[in-house]
């Protein structure tokens, strides 16, 4: 623990040495200006956490001090030492900014405990900003992997809305990481320093989900031995995130909707309701409207939480960012485990983009994971994914043929690219197996050298390119 720096503004010379003293035993560094323009000076110019600043100088009004250096240095905390005549004077000093006063004279026990709280408080101060800076470090934007233009524009979007208290939506499919969002949403938030509670709401039955969300009461039903806050109560003054919103019945969507609309919800069994104050981010993978229309999902309960919606993107329409993406991953999971893997070959890197990723992001990540785990070299190539991926080397998309011939030349062009990447790949793992060595990699598989040395040049290999090709 750093030592706390004190400054002691007084014009007495017994009372600097006695604070001076008091405050050494202690293991605090202090220093002792006799005149307000000195010391004002050194508060401004020195490193100091708290100052000890008497209103009546000689040659400078303390209470100008105190404005200076709240305006200039406003981390600094003041306790003000003043006569009794003067408490009036000390009181409009508290009103100005200063942290505390001490009427003289004083015991060195009062003047250890005026210090005490004053570096409780700013420790306490410091640690929070430092729990902030952690959080918007570990959700900011630059954690979220991507430069597509959609998820700059979530970005944008975010950026918007965090500072806000309005209730936010989140749409994507599973495995975009919609979590993710939601805390960078929170971190970027006023409500950053208090509680982020998620609640996935497909992972418990109606009865049980009502009770984790509201809490209950003793002897609400069988097993409630005791009064459970909910989860609405542990984030009050916070953030609760609920994924998978469309998998709440229809009687919790009604008492989710009162908790919008008023603020007031009742724990089950509990005949008074209880009052919270929490940002509400929900998220889902269906089409809410659909379900709407169906009858699955309260209308009015839909626009109360779609007040501003973030649609996510799947993998396969920002396919730019795989490449980061499994760099991410890849070196993430290399510190986990302790390997070293450098990195993909072109074919490998080619593969996992022209992947559809169904999974998305969440897919990719535990592929990587896995390829990690299993890989013992340095260089992970298509031969590894084809055991992880069922590769579909080209998407139709828009390019539906429009004659016979076209349809033709599709079908020749998607043959030859699958067949190419399983060739290319029975190369490589002939190779392998034997350490590089080309005559008896062709002997292996039964072909003539002649023919497996025409394969690997049409395809790129050399002997060191097996494992290190591009």
């Amino acid at each position: 623990m750093k030592p706390i720096h004190i400054l002691v503004i007084d014009d007495e010379t017994t009372l600097c040495n006695g604070c001076r003293m008091v405050l050494s035993e202690q293991g605090h560094q202090v220093n002792v200006c006799m005149n307000g323009h000195a010391g004002l000076a050194e508060a401004l110019e020195g490193d100091y956490d708290i100052v000890l600043l008497d209103l009546k100088l000689p040659d400078m009004d303390g209470m100008e001090i105190l404005r200076v250096t709240r305006e200039k240095k406003p981390c600094l905390y003041t306790i003000i030492m003043t006569g009794y005549a003067t408490v009036q004077s000390a009181i409009r000093a508290m009103k100005t900014g200063a942290f505390d006063f001490l009427p003289k004279p004083f015991s060195d026990d009062e003047l250890l405990l005026a210090v005490s709280r004053a570096v409780d408080k700013k420790r306490l101060l410091e640690e929070n900003l430092t729990l902030r800076r952690e959080l918007r470090d570990r959700f900011s934007y630059n954690n979220i992997i991507g430069e597509n233009p959609k998820i700059i524009q979530i970005f944008e979007q975010i950026s918007k809305v965090a500072p806000t208290d309005s209730t936010v939506l989140i749409f994507g499919h599973s495995g975009t990481g919609k979590e993710l969002f939601a805390r960078a949403i929170y971190a970027n938030s006023r409500r950053a320093g208090r509680q982020f509670v998620a609640m996935d709401c497909s992972t418990l039955s109606p009865n049980l989900l009502e009770s984790e969300l509201f809490g209950h009461v003793r002897g609400a039903f069988t097993g409630a031995v005791s009064n459970k806050a909910g989860l609405f109560e542990a984030a009050d003054c916070g953030t609760l995130f609920l994924d998978d919103v469309a998998n709440l019945n229809l009687e919790i969507q009604a008492k989710l909707l009162r908790v919008l609309e008023t603020r007031e919800y009742k724990p089950v069994g509990a005949s008074h309701s209880k009052k919270t104050d929490v940002r509400i981010i929900a998220a889902t993978n269906q089409e809410l409207w659909a379900m709407v229309e169906d009858g699955r999902f309260r209308e009015d309960l839909f626009y109360r939480l779609n007040v501003f919606s973030i649609s996510l993107p799947a993998l396969k329409d920002r396919k730019d960012d795989i490449p980061r993406l499994a760099y991410h991953f890849l070196r993430y999971y290399c510190g986990k485990t302790g390997k070293r893997i450098d990195r993909f070959t072109d074919d490998a890197l080619k593969a996992l983009v022209s992947y559809d990723w169904p999974g998305n992001v969440r897919q990719l990540k535990n592929t990587i994971e896995r390829l990690v785990i299993l890989s013992d070299r340095n260089v992970l190539h298509l031969l590894d994914l084809l055991d992880h991926l069922r590769t579909r080397p080209f998407s139709l998309g828009d390019a539906v043929p429009e004659n016979v011939e076209e349809l033709k030349a599709l079908k020749k062009r998607l043959v030859d690219e699958a067949y190419g990447q399983i060739q290319k790949a029975f190369i490589i793992k002939a190779l392998d197996a034997c350490q590089g060595n080309i005559t008896r990699a062709a002997e292996r598989v039964g072909m003539k050298r002649p023919n497996f040395s025409a394969l690997m040049k049409k395809h790129g290999l050399s002997v060191q390119g097996s494992e290190h090709s591009a």
